[in-house]
């Protein structure tokens, strides 16, 4: 990775990575650290077996043994596969079970392991590797190329099953080009997004380029501590969903708090009203830029430091550098100018494809991917269609109207109703249910789960969120709970999707009254279940 090895000689004591004081003593790693660590990690996994090719998991919250582990297999040419530890037990088994890695990297103590993991892969501790920085580095580098693969980016997909989107070298360089504002050189950014996320594992290039300072954010996620620690490390980029802000701008650490180093604030994956817009730009003192991308693209559009508050609320701005930007219909055909169709983006971030199965020591990108998966959201010619429904403003800009497969977006995660509804009727209580995704002024949308009970249940909501926890994702359990003597239905024997937002709206508006609607929004916690533990009591 010659590119960190040019930061540590000309960037060598700026620091890389900072984990902020707070609940534990503030670590920090410079670039020349950082590379020097990545040499003895990589010799540490050689020596364990791991060669080019190879798929390593990690199962790690975003911290410095991360990043120092994905520059050490940058180097060996091995394949890096972040997960995030917010992952039910199931979502993580069916991931490693997929990329079959010679290797899987943990902290139990900060992500319990699924024992059907333990038993299935040779596991290294966190701490093991930590004590590998000062070692021995391999005996020969291999050969590296563009077009090897370095990363495996998890989503959901339709079915709410993790798919992997595929990158390599060329993809990371390309992501380098299109950043903008986001990036400058000697940045100190603070991001809320875990390691394992696209907007981590793909811009390893652009933050050893540019020497950005990345810091780490505690989990879990708390308002008054992002405050206090975009004042006490002088951050220059804060970027958060539209949930984050709206709790930082609760927190009463932002009356005292000294923002003189912020430039930018950036968001995304949910709508901001134009008054929160307003309302961040004054309190912050910086312009507020939106970013709209997918996993699969990396890259896609964004807003500019001089766009309105207006425009940054409705729209998602224009293509970003290096992204072509089309609207189609269900047959790839561009639509009439303004008209919704699918969102169509291409550019040389783009991932190679999605994963396929097996190991892939001595195998092309090519001979990794799942052809058909790939096929089915990204053409020869490089269009990828994002699976969102949008239109081009008069001057350009890209306005989301709504998302294919009704998925949802709550406090930033997507959220795909047909996993909620499967584990739900899994419930001895459960007889039938759907999920639809209802607004909400805090977390953008929240999961309504509209239930007919077995004869003789009473399901109540704290109950089936349990259930839910157990395969899924924290954030993926309901928030609100209606039940009914039978789900609304079409002539043709379907659920009908207007009577059912309507009687999820009705469960919404009940959870809002039981819950104040004059409150401080969620203590302002985020990242310890779906809103927090100190919120826990009176979400029910």
């Amino acid at each position: 990775m010659t590119v960190l090895r040019e930061a540590a000689r000309v960037n060598g004591q700026v620091e890389a990575y900072v984990e902020p004081a707070g609940r534990a003593e503030r670590r920090s790693l410079t670039f020349a650290e950082w590379d020097r660590a990545a040499d003895g990690v990589a010799g540490y996994l050689a020596r364990r077996g791991v060669a080019k090719g190879d798929v390593v998991c990690l199962l790690l919250p975003s911290c410095i043994e991360y990043a120092v582990l994905y520059a050490a297999l940058l180097r060996l040419g091995a394949i890096t596969s972040g997960i995030n530890p917010r992952m039910g037990a199931g979502e993580v088994v069916s991931i490693v079970e997929r990329a079959a890695p010679v290797l899987l990297v943990a902290d139990r103590e900060a992500a319990p392991m699924p024992d059907a993991v333990a038993v299935a892969v040779a596991v290294a501790e966190r701490a093991e590797v930590r004590s590998s920085w000062g070692g021995e580095p391999p005996r020969e580098w291999p050969e590296l190329a563009p077009h090897d693969p370095v990363a495996v980016v998890w989503t959901s997909g339709t079915t709410g099953k993790p798919k992997g989107a595929v990158f390599d070298h060329a993809n990371l360089a390309a992501v380098a080009r299109g950043t903008d504002v986001l990036s400058q050189p000697g940045d100190r950014r603070l991001s809320p997004l875990p390691f394992a996320h696209v907007g981590y594992m793909t811009r390893a290039w652009d933050e050893i380029a540019n020497a950005v300072t990345t810091i780490i954010t505690p989990t879990p996620w708390r308002a008054d501590d992002a405050v206090r620690i975009l004042a006490d490390e002088r951050v220059t980029v804060a970027q958060g969903v539209p949930t984050q802000w709206a709790l930082m701008l609760a927190s009463e650490e932002l009356e005292r708090a000294d923002l003189g180093a912020l430039r930018v604030a950036g968001t995304g994956a949910a709508r901001m009203t134009a008054s929160m817009v307003a309302e961040v730009r004054r309190r912050f003192g910086v312009p507020v830029v939106v970013r709209y991308t997918s996993t699969e693209s990396s890259l896609g559009t964004g807003t500019t430091l001089a766009s309105s508050d207006e425009e940054v609320a409705t729209t998602v701005g224009r293509p970003v550098a290096g992204v072509e930007l089309a609207i189609v219909d269900g047959e790839g055909r561009p639509v009439p100018a303004g008209s919704v169709g699918r969102v169509r983006l291409r550019s040389a971030a783009t991932m190679r494809g999605y994963w396929g199965r097996g190991p892939g020591r001595g195998r092309t990108v090519d001979e990794l991917l799942d052809a058909e998966a790939t096929a089915s959201v990204l053409a020869p010619d490089g269009w990828l269609t994002t699976g969102d429904f949008g239109r081009l403003t008069p001057e350009g800009n890209l306005v989301l109207s709504g998302r294919a497969h009704e998925r949802y977006i709550r406090g930033g995660y997507n959220v795909y109703p047909a996993e909620v509804e499967e584990a739900l009727s899994s419930h001895p209580g459960v007889a039938r249910a759907a999920v639809v995704g209802v607004p909400d002024e805090v977390l953008g949308e929240i999961g309504v789960a509209v239930v007919v009970a077995e004869a003789g249940a009473a399901p109540e909501l704290d109950a089936l969120r349990e259930h839910c926890s157990r395969t899924l994702s924290d954030y993926k359990a309901p928030d609100a709970l209606v039940v009914v003597d039978e789900l609304p239905l079409t002539p043709m024997m379907k659920v009908d999707p207007g009577r059912l937002a309507a009687v999820a709206a009705q469960g919404a508006e009940e959870r809002r009254s039981r819950l104040g609607r004059n409150r401080r929004p969620a203590s302002g916690v985020l990242g310890s279940g779906p809103i927090g533990e100190a919120d826990k009591k009176e979400r029910a």
